[in-house]
Formats: structure tokens, C-alpha cells, sequence
């Protein structure tokens, strides 16, 4: 079959994409940058790369053509402003685009919405379910609620909480009952349901084989970590105050908190399950989906996160991607390689997650605190893979917008709170038979606040960029190795 994947870098795109070219599918990839879409060489025969915003213009000359099954995975709530204005808006646009390239069945992945109270996130899941069934092909409806896998934002917030917290003070959503289903049962799902003409016209709930509440699901993942967790909810905890909560102590932005802490009121239990009936799935529960999504974690196999996903609020890479050279304050530091050029670009693309900074770690915390207190991302996001990094990547509060090995090249955009907008660029030049390490940050300031902040920042840059840049080349010498 020939699909249309759009949201083909998102946390769920990213998952079936593999599953379905390794079906023998063709796939074409809607995504706002194709520079963000990195995959295995063997599966670009069988992808093409369709550059499209749903809330832009459309360019017709190169949209695809004779597609059997259209996937709608756009979601918003992570966004900034208001994301049911811009999720109706990307529905529309998707019914108009697909009723003039036609297509023979459309897939959505929606959220259950059971309940007669429903969540802003779930009322705007339902009404982009509505605008998609205006289409003229059949559509085929996927309600589910928590998805528990590595990378995804439900797993990281729970993750976050049992292991940061012996004992929690929690909101009484706590006690709001939900269905999780494992990712891989999601996937299943997914392919499943695409050509099966009993699923076309259809909207079913796919939940896993258990109900629980969130307390009981925290109490659950300690037990699969071997953590003992004690939770007490209090009756009193404001929307705003459970919001913050969520934030300060997860990964999570406070916008995706405010949405969640929405979302979490409202039981979201699989009612219309006659899918089941229909499509085999051998289901998990919700201790074995947990410990399945660790064991991806443990193998370096984690292959999305919702932390890499850039909604639409964020500006694409090409537009960074040129660092300019004017109107900028620039701190750049070169040295002379005597360590193992390959294991200094190991190193480069090591940086930051567990791994750190290299110097003065204890300060980059620092910076990650004060940016969460002004409602920034903070460093909780961390990396998905150790060793690994890919255009596109989340990076502590930093994004990859260049990670090119071959080129021995790695640069970063600033994602922290900011009076302005920053760079940081790793290098490795050869020069006359020689190779040279070039650290680059560069920032350019908005108005008097950006100056005044570089300014203030720059006695901190003189050591602590200084001692990066010496670390970056030396660590992984066999001296240190031998302290390690």
C-alpha cells in the first residue's frame, strides 16, 4: 500500500513509520521540516518526504499522489496560545487536502472521551474526529488514553515522580480512573485497521486489559522499579497549583502541565471495545508495559520521545540553522587535538543527559533551575539515547539542529528563557595535517535586556566554556579512563 504519514516525527509517527516500511508499505512522510525526519538509509527507497504545514499554504505541484491510507497524527496541546483554534484549522486543512489527492481510508488516533465533562485537550480531540469524518473517504477512529512507553510524556511524568519522590503530597486526581495501553498494542492497532473494510465508517476505544488510577499506576511503576512510594491526596489542590506541581518536578513544559492537570480530571476507561472483536491484539497490562518500555531504555533502543517532538509553535530548523554573523556577541575558543579526533567527536555527541557538561556541571543545574522558575524547560528533558544524536533532538534546554558525524559538526539552538536568541557549535577542522577542536556560542541579544544579560553572564562563560572546550578534547585519554 502506498500511506501518508503526517506527524511522521512525532512520538507516534516515529514509532510506526519503521513498522510499516518494514511491512513492505510505501510511505510518504508529511512533516514541517524535512531536516527533522532522520531515518535508517534501508528505508529510503520505500519513504518520500512531503514538506507541509496544515496551518499554511499548501504547495499543490508536489503533493503526493494515489494514496490508499491517509494516518492524522497532528496534535497541539504542547503549543503555546490556543491549540483548538489550531487543531480544528490543521483538520480542515487536512479534509481539503486529502478530498483533492483522494485516498481510500483515513486513520486517526484520538483521545477517549466517554464522559459527559470533557478536558479542553479531549474536546478539541473530538471535535477534530468530526471535521475528519466530513471527508469523502471512509475514516477509522482510534480512541486511547494513557500510552505507556519509553519516551512518551505520561511514561516520563510517572518516571519523573516515583523516581524523585519517596513520599508525595498529590491532588486528588490522583483517585481519576484511566485505561493505559503500551505502545506497542497502539502500533498494533495502527496497521492493523488500515485496508480492514470493518473498521472503515468505525470509531473504537483501545485501552489495556486493566482500569486503574493514577495512584494506583504510580504505585505500580515503583513496584516494577523496586522503589517503596507513599502518596497521600489532599482535597485542596487548585488547577494552577497542581499545574506548577507537575512542572517542577517533572520534565514537562508548564503549558503540557496545565493541559494534563485538565485532562487528568476526567476518567478516560475504554467503553465501546468491539474492536476487539475485530482485530487480534494479545494486550499488556500495565506493570508488563512498563517494564517493556525500561528494557527499551536500558538497550540505547529508545526510538522517540515526546521531548523531540516540535509542535508548531516552534520555528523550523532551516530558519536557525545559518548562525549570523552580525549583530551578535560571539565567544569562540579553538584547541589543539592531541587525543583521538573520533574520540573527541564520541564525545561532542555524548554531551549533556547524564553525561553533562563536561565542566562546572553544578552550574548548567544552576541555569536549568533559574530557567524553570521563569517557566522555562529547565534541563529535566535530558537526551533519548546516550551516544546518539539526530537533527531535530532535544538536548537539555538546548535543540540539535546540526548533528553531522561526518562532518564532524554538532550545533545547538537555545530553547532556555532568553533576552534574545543562542548557538552552540562544536567542530573539528584539519589543518596543515593537524586537527583542531572549535567550540563556538553565539548570541544575539534583544534590545538592552539581551546585552545587558551577556554582559552578565560572560565572567561564567570565561572558565566554565573554557573548561568544556579542554574536557571535550581530553576526556576518554587513557588517564581517564583510568579515574573514571
Amino acid at each position: 500500500m502506498r500511506i501518508l504519514l503526517t506527524g511522521a516525527n512525532g512520538y507516534i509517527g516515529l514509532r510506526l513509520l519503521p513498522s510499516l516500511v518494514e511491512a513492505g508499505h510505501e510511505v510518504v512522510c508529511c512533516v514541517r521540516d524535512r531536516k527533522r525526519l532522520d531515518m535508517k538509509p534501508a528505508y529510503k527507497d520505500q519513504v518520500e518526504v512531503f514538506e507541509v504545514d496544515f496551518l499554511e499554504e499548501i504547495n499543490w505541484e508536489k503533493a503526493p499522489q494515489n494514496i490508499d491510507v491517509a494516518y492524522y497524527l497532528i496534535h497541539s496541546m504542547a503549543s503555546s496560545g490556543d491549540f483548538e483554534t489550531k487543531e480544528e484549522k490543521a483538520a480542515k486543512s487536512f479534509v481539503n487536502f486529502v478530498n483533492r489527492i483522494g485516498v481510500k481510508q483515513i486513520i486517526y488516533l484520538s483521545g477517549i472521551v466517554n464522559e459527559d465533562e470533557l478536558s479542553k485537550h479531549l474536546r478539541s480531540r473530538l471535535k477534530v474526529e468530526n471535521i475528519l469524518k466530513t471527508a469523502e473517504a471512509p475514516h477509522t477512529v482510534l480512541r486511547a488514553g494513557i500510552i505507556v512507553g519509553s519516551g512518551s510524556a505520561s511514561f516520563e511524568i510517572m518516571r519523573d515522580l516515583v523516581e524523585k519522590l519517596p513520599v508525595m503530597v498529590a491532588p486528588k486526581w490522583l483517585n481519576t480512573r484511566c485505561q493505559p495501553i503500551a505502545i506497542r498494542n497502539v502500533i498494533l492497532y495502527l496497521q492493523k485497521v488500515m485496508g480492514h473494510q470493518d473498521c472503515y465508517n468505525q470509531v473504537f476505544d483501545i485501552g489495556g486489559k486493566e482500569v486503574l488510577t493514577y495512584k494506583q499506576m504510580l504505585l505500580q511503576f515503583a513496584e516494577v522499579r523496586g522503589l517503596k512510594r507513599y502518596i497521600l491526596t489532599v482535597p485542596v489542590m487548585t488547577p494552577r497549583l497542581s499545574s506548577y506541581w507537575l512542572f517542577f518536578v517533572t520534565s514537562t513544559s508548564y503549558k503540557l502541565a496545565v493541559n494534563l492537570v485538565d485532562s487528568m480530571k476526567v476518567d478516560v476507561v475504554a467503553k465501546n471495545d468491539k474492536i476487539r472483536s475485530i482485530i487480534d491484539v494479545e494486550l499488556f497490562n500495565y506493570k508488563k508495559a512498563v517494564e517493556l518500555a525500561f528494557d527499551k531504555i536500558e538497550q540505547n533502543l529508545v526510538i522517540s520521545s515526546w521531548k523531540d517532538a516540535m509542535n508548531s509553535t516552534l520555528p523550523k530548523i532551516s530558519q536557525h540553522i545559518e548562525v549570523p554573523q552580525k549583530g551578535v556577541f560571539r565567544d569562540h575558543r579553538k584547541k589543539r587535538i592531541r587525543n583521538n579526533p573520533e574520540q573527541v567527536i564520541q564525545n561532542i555527541f555524548a554531551i549533556g543527559g547524564h553525561r553533562g557538561w563536561y565542566y562546572a556541571d553544578f552550574l548548567w543545574h544552576l541555569r536549568g533551575y533559574l530557567d524553570k522558575l521563569v517557566g522555562g524547560i529547565g534541563l529535566r528533558r535530558g537526551r533519548t539515547h546516550k551516544t546518539q544524536l539526530y537533527n531535530g533532538d532535544a538536548l537539555d534546554f538546548w535543540r540539535v539542529l546540526v548533528a553531522d558525524r561526518e562532518e564532524r559538526r554538532l550545533l545547538l539552538y537555545a530553547e532556555m528563557r532568553l533576552p534574545g536568541e543562542a548557538w552552540l557549535e562544536f567542530r573539528i577542522e584539519e589543518e596543515d595535517g593537524k586537527y583542531w577542536l572549535h567550540q563556538n556560542a553565539t548570541f544575539r541579544p534583544s534590545g538592552i535586556m539581551g546585552r545587558l544579560y551577556w554582559y552578565a553572564v560572560l565572567p561564567f562563560h570565561f572558565f566554565v566554556f573554557r573548561g568544556m572546550l579542554n574536557r571535550l578534547e581530553s576526556y576518554g585519554k587513557e588517564e581517564d579512563i583510568a579515574h573514571a
